[in-house]
């Protein structure tokens, strides 16, 4: 993209954006407490793409929702046979979340399309404008799985083996949605049906706003280690079973928790992050002894052999401390998911497009998951950043100021036609 080629109508309504925003923010369970709570596979996932997909409809747009549950809204483009361009982000949530995690890559996504239908703008390309299905892993543990199965990274097989904290499977939740999970391999993306892809998303840390910067250029997506370790002691009268004869499996999941600080904050580990971001334990009576607990860790890191050394090491060890305090002990894996690096070709063109709109920006990695760490294994993938305020997100305090979101959107918008400039049409003269 040069000066002469930025089109300078493409500028994206800040009102319309937070109107948006707000709308989807509403689709919340009730009586949920703050924020936004809608999890993957519920009627309201569906409610939420639903609006999208009559947005897109209401633009012209060809839009079918996929086995997997991923709603896809397309654009034509003047190349018969070309190969998509897309974008777009995910409408689920964490319980109690903000109004912005993946909202926000959709509105962008929806006001580029209105930009571009309404300015009559046709790529060579068709562009694809995409709300992924449950990429949140609240719900199931594995986070991406609509990504995950247009990527052929989780079959339908899969879709079996993992379950809430109620028991439902994927499969089952995807059944009571109306989506087929048997019919998962038709949702396979191919990659000669794509040339490149554009995830807008907020930074989820405070990079951006403590450089005073509006834009960030997406370069590394952490991986991430998910698992769960069940441990099983001996529930007792709290008052009637002296000290040294408790197996008191909480007790155990403290010490664990400890742990698990400790090995990602020594000297080996700097950039690693690890959590137990759940702790369940039962009976759940004051007076009685805790018989059982659950603890659900993630381990993160851009290093994908230290990121799965590290989680290794905490099932070693954490099962040491269960049975020098005379617990049983069970680890489990949920998801597992490798560093990725984005490729040049996409990051420079998005990072040529802010200079050419005349907004600052800086290259960054991003040390969450998104759908664009699964779509890469498609085709060329971007991520373009938007600030954080105090870099707080999956809270109802997460909070991204409209004005940046509506430069990210140009950025985006801009981003896709040069992209559709620079990865020529199979077959034409520059191909």
């Amino acid at each position: 993209m040069t000066a002469s080629t930025v089109d300078f109508r493409l500028r994206a309504d800040e009102t319309r954006l937070a109107r948006w925003l707000d709308e989807f923010a509403a689709l919340s369970e009730p009586d949920s407490g703050p924020g936004v709570t809608r999890l993957a596979h519920t009627p309201l996932e569906r409610r939420a793409h639903a609006r999208f997909a009559e947005h897109g409809t209401a633009l012209g747009l060809t839009v079918h929702t996929d086995a997997a549950g991923n709603t896809i809204a397309e654009l034509p483009g003047t190349a018969p046979g070309a190969p998509a361009l897309g974008t777009g982000s995910h409408l689920d949530s964490v319980p109690n979340a903000g109004a912005f995690d993946g909202i926000a890559g959709v509105v962008a996504a929806m006001e580029t399309a209105r930009l571009y239908t309404e300015h009559d703008v046709r790529p060579a390309h068709p562009v694809r404008f995409v709300v992924f299905a449950a990429e949140e892993g609240a719900r199931f543990g594995q986070a991406c799985t609509g990504s995950r199965i247009a990527a052929g990274l989780t079959g339908a097989a899969d879709l079996d083996t993992k379950a809430d904290a109620d028991g439902v499977t994927l499969a089952e939740a995807m059944r009571s949605v109306g989506l087929d999970p048997a019919g998962a391999a038709s949702a396979r993306w191919q990659p000669a049906d794509w040339a490149a892809f554009l995830e807008l998303h907020i930074e989820q840390g405070s990079v951006l706003e403590s450089t005073g910067l509006p834009l960030g250029v997406v370069d590394l997506i952490s991986g991430s280690t998910r698992f769960r370790l069940d441990l099983t002691g001996r529930a007792s009268h709290t008052g009637g079973t002296p000290m040294h004869q408790r197996a008191d499996t909480l007790a155990a999941a403290a010490e664990i928790v400890l742990l698990v600080e400790s090995i990602a904050t020594d000297s080996r580990h700097h950039g690693t992050r690890a959590t137990v971001g759940r702790l369940d334990s039962a009976p759940g009576s004051i007076t009685t002894i805790a018989g059982r607990a659950q603890l659900h860790v993630d381990v993160r890191d851009v290093d994908g052999d230290r990121q799965r050394l590290t989680a290794a090491e905490i099932v070693e060890r954490a099962g040491a401390i269960a049975a020098r305090r005379g617990v049983g002990f069970s680890a489990h894996a949920l998801a597992d998911a490798s560093p990725v690096l984005l490729p040049r070709r996409v990051t420079d063109v998005v990072a040529a497009t802010c200079a050419e709109l005349g907004y600052a920006h800086r290259v960054l990695p991003s040390g969450a998951s998104h759908d664009a760490q699964m779509v890469n294994h498609v085709t060329p993938t971007g991520m373009i950043f938007v600030p954080s305020r105090d870099g707080v997100s999956h809270s109802p305090d997460e909070w991204t100021d409209v004005a940046d979101l509506a430069r990210g959107t140009e950025v985006l918008a801009h981003s896709l036609l040069a992209l559709d400039s620079a990865f020529p049409v199979p077959g034409s003269e520059d191909a």
